[in-house]
């Protein structure tokens, strides 16, 4: 996880310093989002919460996601990943939301998806969704690489985004 605290102290001192906050939904990364997020010394100013949502089960439990909205959706795709970070941002009220999901190996996913394969989205004044395909079958490495890329993408997001209120 040290390879991500460069990033999340960057993304730390921006969310603080235009008074925005973000809420995580990961799956294939195992907690390394919110990890690498909550690190930062004064995490409580812009992280709100984050779930791993590794199974149905969590996703209906956490994210209030059922069989209704993920009718024609399937797990580890853009359409879920960019669900997800809606839905993490509206129920914790952030002004960002950001979620990862893919497989990360050693084999694929019972979709076919190969390891390496994840698919990110933020949600927010500027929405963005990626597939970043690794080519690896390294657990471990697959999901530091899932985490740095989702740091990035919101990096990305954030820095499209002129400056908003935050949500109440």
């Amino acid at each position: 996880m040290e390879d991500l605290l460069p990033k999340a102290e960057q993304l730390g001192a921006l969310l603080k310093a235009r008074g925005e906050t973000i809420a995580v939904s990961e799956s294939s990364s195992g907690g390394l989002l919110s990890a690498a997020l909550l690190a930062v010394p004064g995490a409580s100013a812009y992280f709100r919460g984050g779930a791993v949502v590794y199974t149905p089960q969590a996703r209906a439990a956490l994210l209030g996601i059922g069989d209704p909205q993920m009718r024609g959706l399937r797990s580890a795709s853009e359409p879920y990943a960019s669900l997800l970070a809606e839905t993490v941002r509206s129920r914790l009220a952030t002004t960002w939301g950001l979620a990862e999901t893919g497989a990360a190996g050693p084999t694929g996913n019972r979709y076919g998806d190969a390891a390496g394969h994840s698919c990110l989205a933020v949600s927010g004044p500027v929405s963005q969704v990626r597939t970043l395909e690794t080519g690896r079958a390294g657990r471990a490495a697959n999901m530091r690489a899932f985490a740095h890329a989702a740091l990035d993408l919101l990096a990305e997001a954030i820095a499209a985004a002129p400056a908003v209120p935050p949500r109440a």
